[in-house]
């Protein structure tokens, strides 16, 4: 195994000791040698490198031992030397070794195994030498920044309280001019503390509400909120979440009697001995209840002066289609067809935008019955199965369901959601290709997944599928509105269940929803 210890300088004018010395070093897996037979080389070396073990000969021409280790001490003070010897210097070498701090003197002939033990632990010796090195300079820069620090304590202390003083007015100016209300509250509903935003709400000053309870200020038209009264959902909401939002709420303004619509955004205050505290962030919410009240008129517009007149040129150009007005030139039903696949798209189009306006304004009333959902399926797979041989397009239906099983959900709405994801199946399927229908029931719960052959859908595409107006793709704008699987999401989800997709590019895609504890027991 090749040593990662350091590196060794070997200096000595013996050309044959340098060059068993080197294979010595290569055996024993060192990897890092250098090697000189001229001393006065070696300190010039040095002068650029520092190595990680010295060992040096005593006798040489041009320097001797004594010479170049003590040049070599004032490069690199804390480097680790072997002086090698012959016998007879033995006394120099003591001499050097007094003189110099010469780590170990080695005699020549060398034994190997004494030779590479002294090599290693002279390398872990300058290691530990650099190492208490950097940790005294380490220390002493501690030693100097905690001086520092105490001289400057004093003004740190002094910045400090005056950032707080600042942070502490930037803090009242904010509660003092939020165009919000604040208000803080104890675990009663006892009014602590209001902000001036607060107070022109109520119509009272911030002395009169510290006397009274949220509930004598804030009431609700929402039956639930008023059943249990709007401390207790406070308290019901905080129990369970640290930050909660409380709606249909209104503020009662004393002064000119009228009645604020707010939405109330809390969060607890971690309590102390006094018990636990709540904020509340008060917004006037009149300017989004108008939007809201000219929303609705605008779909009731939309609903009733775009309908009505479709619906009216659809049944006309029907009765021109069917004879019912008398006979039309081949080169007029062709046109007429056109007209009437026309005002049909526009009037889905106008009824998708209203399905979408239903499901977000909270108006959408699931009507749950129970039926048999083989029925439903097959239904909905004779509506598209014509759709499917124009494009020669396999189109299997695979159930392991019981004939006889019912499920309580909505019918029409889970029926749009399987026609939904069984036509888009149709359209983005080439010609000649294959799509598989599975149903199955498992625990109560109904599981349906269509899988087609199309081109699938690019992975970063895929997130952004069940949002409104989504094309499914980046690459190019398809036909269709984008609401199909925003309304499927929007209705799988009103029945607590789940939809989500698997795709691959070029293999297909496969998308799947369940509704969970919708299974009825099948009749007997």
């Amino acid at each position: 195994m090749g040593m990662s210890l350091g590196k060794i300088l070997y200096v000595d004018d013996d050309k044959l000791l340098t060059s068993t010395f080197a294979t010595l070093m290569k055996v024993e897996g060192f990897k890092d040698v250098v090697i000189y037979n001229n001393p006065l080389e070696a300190v010039e070396y040095l002068k650029i490198e520092a190595p990680d073990l010295i060992i040096s000969d005593f006798l040489m021409p041009e320097m001797n031992g004594l010479e170049f280790l003590r040049e070599a001490k004032k490069l690199h003070p804390e480097i680790s030397m072997i002086l090698l010897t012959a016998y007879a210097d033995k006394e120099n070498a003591i001499k050097t070794i007094n003189e110099i701090g010469v780590y170990k003197y080695i005699e020549k002939p060398w034994d190997n195994d004494d030779l590479i033990i002294n090599i290693k632990n002279g390398i872990e010796r300058s290691h530990l030498l650099a190492d208490l090195r950097q940790k005294i300079s380490e220390l002493e820069q501690a030693k100097s920044e905690l001086k520092r620090y105490s001289e400057n304590l004093e003004d740190l202390v002094a910045q400090r309280t005056s950032e707080l003083i600042l942070a502490n007015k930037k803090l009242s100016g904010i509660i003092n001019y939020c165009a919000d209300g604040i208000i803080i509250i104890d675990s009663q509903g006892n009014i602590e503390e209001v902000n001036p935003a607060c107070e022109n709400m109520v119509g009272l000053s911030a002395s009169a509400l510290k006397d009274m309870k949220i509930q004598e200020i804030a009431y609700s038209d929402n039956p639930d909120l008023n059943r249990s009264g709007v401390n207790n959902t406070i308290l019901g909401l905080s129990s369970d979440n640290s930050e909660f939002l409380v709606r249909d709420l209104y503020i009662r303004n004393s002064l000119n009697g009228e009645s604020i619509p707010v939405e109330i955004n809390f969060a607890s205050l971690s309590g102390d001995d006094t018990g636990e505290k709540f904020v509340g962030v008060i917004r006037n919410c009149s300017v989004q209840k108008e939007t809201e009240r000219l929303r609705d008129d605008f779909i009731a517009t939309l609903t009733h002066d775009l309908r009505t007149p479709l619906l009216a040129a659809i049944q006309t150009l029907k009765f021109f289609l069917d004879g019912s007005l008398g006979d039309i030139s081949e080169q007029q039903k062709i046109l007429l067809s056109t007209m009437l696949q026309s005002n049909e798209d526009l009037l889905g189009l106008v009824n998708a935008l209203l399905e979408v306006y239903r499901f977000e304004s909270g108006k959408l009333n699931l009507c749950k019955t129970v039926f048999n959902v083989n029925d439903l399926i097959k239904q909905c797979y004779s509506e598209l199965e014509p759709l499917s041989q124009k494009k020669n397009i396999n189109f299997t239906l695979h159930g392991d369901l019981d004939e006889e099983l019912l499920i309580d959900a909505d019918r029409a709405e889970i029926k749009r959601v399987i026609m939904n994801l069984c036509g888009n199946a149709v359209n983005y399927t080439n010609k000649d290709g294959a799509i598989d229908v599975y149903v199955k029931s498992q625990n109560g719960d109904f599981i349906f997944s269509v899988v087609d052959s199309g081109n699938g859908i690019p992975r970063e595409d895929i997130p952004h599928l069940f949002k409104r107006f989504s094309q499914g793709t980046s690459k190019k704008r398809s036909t269709g509105t984008g609401l199909g699987l925003y309304l499927s999401r929007q209705i799988v989800e009103a029945h607590g269940g789940k939809i989500w997709v698997e795709s691959k590019m070029n293999k297909g895609s496969e998308f799947s929803f369940v509704l969970t504890n919708v299974a009825v027991a099948a009749r007997v």
